[in-house]
């Protein structure tokens, strides 16, 4: 039982060494999370003025502050379900510009970005009409075939659609915000 105390000791002994010589996180933690809520209020108040707002901090505590602002100005970049989205996703892009301070890697994925939320739109926009015209030739075809005349029909009424919509939207989605993670990751590391 000694030997198992003086084992439990030295691991007690080695975990409060590791602690104190691991760096205080949590001034960083308090820095990234005012950074965040800096963000959050300029997202939510078009008037807020980022770089202004860097500015009440030391160089060193900007840092940690810059990186908080930009976590929260990307995780509102998402794709554009409704037009709501699409403005704060577009203001969440320019709150990154202003913090990038004119660097031209963050500025190139930046454009990317933003080329991205453009395409989506289209892109779904073209994937739900080829698929509409699809299921129309499709049940048009079956009306024919039973000797009937090919009606104008409505192919939201067929219940294949609405499950290839949604298996669909589900690729693209996928497809767009992997690409949209990508940079957004490069982003974050730049800062």
């Amino acid at each position: 039982m000694a030997e198992i105390k003086s084992t439990m000791e030295m691991v007690l002994e080695r975990a409060a060494r590791m602690a104190e010589a691991a760096p205080d996180v949590s001034d960083n933690d308090d820095l990234l999370k005012e950074g965040m809520k800096l963000a959050a209020e300029y997202l939510k108040d078009k008037e807020t003025d980022l770089q202004a707002s860097l500015g009440a901090y030391g160089a060193k505590d900007q840092i940690d502050v810059k990186k908080g602002m930009a976590k929260t100005l990307l995780r509102n970049i998402v794709l554009p379900r409704d037009e709501e989205l699409q403005l704060s996703g577009q203001n969440a892009l320019q709150g990154i510009l202003t913090l990038s301070q004119n660097n031209h890697e963050i500025q190139t994925i930046c454009q990317e970005l933003g080329q991205i939320l453009n395409q989506y739109g289209q892109h779904k926009e073209q994937s739900t009409q080829q698929l509409q015209e699809a299921i129309k030739a499709q049940l048009q075809q079956q009306q024919m075939a039973r000797g009937m005349e090919a009606d104008d029909v409505n192919p939201a009424m067929h219940p294949k659609y609405n499950e290839e919509l949604t298996r669909m939207l589900m690729n693209l989605n996928n497809q767009y915000n992997d690409a949209m993670n990508q940079r957004k990751e490069m982003i974050l590391q730049l800062f």
